[in-house]
């Protein structure tokens, strides 16, 4: 991965967060009170930092390289 830590923002850190307990955007939309439109663009941008493909090799990468805290 090459700058994954091409910083994360707050906000892509929660979306991150839910879509590891496996929540759909429509209910991360909601928990975090935006737009589900503005939970896939935050989706996109984490494939994009993260060279991942789609949001299962998303959360592989996150376990290995440590992105969160997952407490």
């Amino acid at each position: 991965m090459t700058n994954t830590t091409k910083e994360l923002t707050v906000r892509e850190r929660e979306v991150l967060r839910y879509l590891i307990q496996g929540l759909s955007s429509r209910e991360i939309a909601e928990k975090l009170y935006i737009s589900i439109n503005t939970v896939q663009y935050h989706r996109k941008q984490l494939l994009h930092k993260t060279d991942s493909r789609n949001v299962a090799e998303l959360i592989g990468k996150t376990y290995r390289l440590n992105l969160i805290d997952l407490d």
